[in-house]
Parts: structure tokens; C-alpha cells; sequence
């Protein structure tokens, strides 16, 4: 469903932090590199990313903590209180980094492509032959 506002909503688990962004995302990146796989403890990150929206922090902002993996680029801001991904401004502030699943309102981006493949983990690979469950498994 497209969002024709441009506005997207977001917040993390505990709701502490609300954010909204203006603007469009330019790519959608699926990062299977070792960082991001710790960074979310799963298979990949799936973050948006965009030069020219704008990022604005409707709650929460004095909850935020970013840390930045010593002699690297790599950097990751998220809630003190419940430890969920939220957005960063990376490169200087000309990057906006948005943890796709930190969104609450739809987008109709897809990703873009998946990235650092040869850094996936061993066990993510040929995923969609595995039985798939509605819900909780019983």
C-alpha cells in the first residue's frame, strides 16, 4: 500500500520512543555481514536508508542510546529501555538508517537487495523449503 503523505510512523517495543519520518527512502538493504547479524541477533538487518528525509523524534529521545563498533562506520542507536532498534543519522548526519521492522505504518518499498551475502550464517540458507506457521507453533 503506497503511503502518499510521505509520513511514516514508528516506535520501539516498549513505546518509549516514537519517531516519525518525512520523506521517501531511496534503498532498502537486507545485511547479512556479521555486525548486522549480531546487531539483531537474526540473519540480517533489514534497515532503510534515505538522504533526504527527515527524522523526527516525537517521544522518547532522552532514551536513546547509538552505540558505534570501535574503528568502524558501523553504529546502531536504539531504546534504553527495551533494547529495540530505532533510527540513526550515520555518516556525518547525511544518512538516515531505519530499522524497517522499528516502522508502524506500512511502506511499499521493497528491499532493494540483499547485501554481504558472503558473510551470511550457515544455517540461513534455502529458507522458504522450511514449513511456514501461521502464528505460534502448537
Amino acid at each position: 500500500m503506497r503511503n502518499p503523505t510521505g509520513k511514516h510512523l514508528g516506535s520501539c517495543l516498549c513505546g518509549e520512543v516514537r519517531f516519525e519520518v518525512l520523506g521517501d527512502f531511496e534503498q532498502f538493504f537486507l545485511c547479512h555481514c556479521a555486525r548486522c547479524r549480531k546487531d539483531t541477533g537474526s540473519a540480517y538487518a533489514a534497515n532503510l536508508f534515505s538522504q533526504g528525509a527527515q527524522l523526527n523524534w516525537l517521544s522518547g529521545q532522552s532514551a536513546i542510546r547509538t552505540y558505534r563498533v570501535p574503528s568502524t562506520l558501523h553504529e546502531k542507536s536504539f531504546c534504553a529501555a527495551c533494547g529495540s532498534a530505532v533510527p540513526g543519522l550515520q555518516m556525518n548526519g547525511g544518512l538516515l538508517v531505519v530499522p524497517a521492522g522499528s516502522l508502524d505504518t506500512p511502506i511499499d518499498t521493497r528491499p532493494t537487495a540483499h547485501i554481504s551475502t558472503g558473510s551470511r550464517a550457515d544455517w540461513d540458507q534455502n529458507l522458504e523449503d522450511i514449513p511456514q506457521v501461521d502464528g505460534l507453533p502448537g
